[in-house]
């Protein structure tokens, strides 16, 4: 399944607006008694999770080399008091 088969604005979206539209889906889905109807929900609802991964772990990436460029300003910083 192609994440490009869902709307654009998933693309646009944040994590949080995308988790809620996911809880949606499945609160609807909890509720259907007919499940053969449900099957283009279920693989939106897959679509959609990958959506999510994809951006989540953008965002680890994103948190972890952030952090190593604070760790490395700090240390240079110390290493620069260090040797006045």
């Amino acid at each position: 399944m192609k994440d490009k088969d869902l709307p654009n604005d998933y693309e646009s979206s944040s994590l949080e607006e995308l988790t809620l539209e996911a809880n949606k889906i499945i609160e609807d889905l909890e509720s259907q008694k007919d499940l053969q109807n449900s099957i283009e929900k279920y693989q939106n609802l897959i679509k959609l999770n990958n959506i999510i991964e994809k951006k989540f772990k953008k965002k680890v990436t994103d948190i972890n080399t952030t952090t190593k460029d604070n760790i490395s300003k700090i240390t240079s910083k110390n290493n620069a008091k260090k040797t006045k």
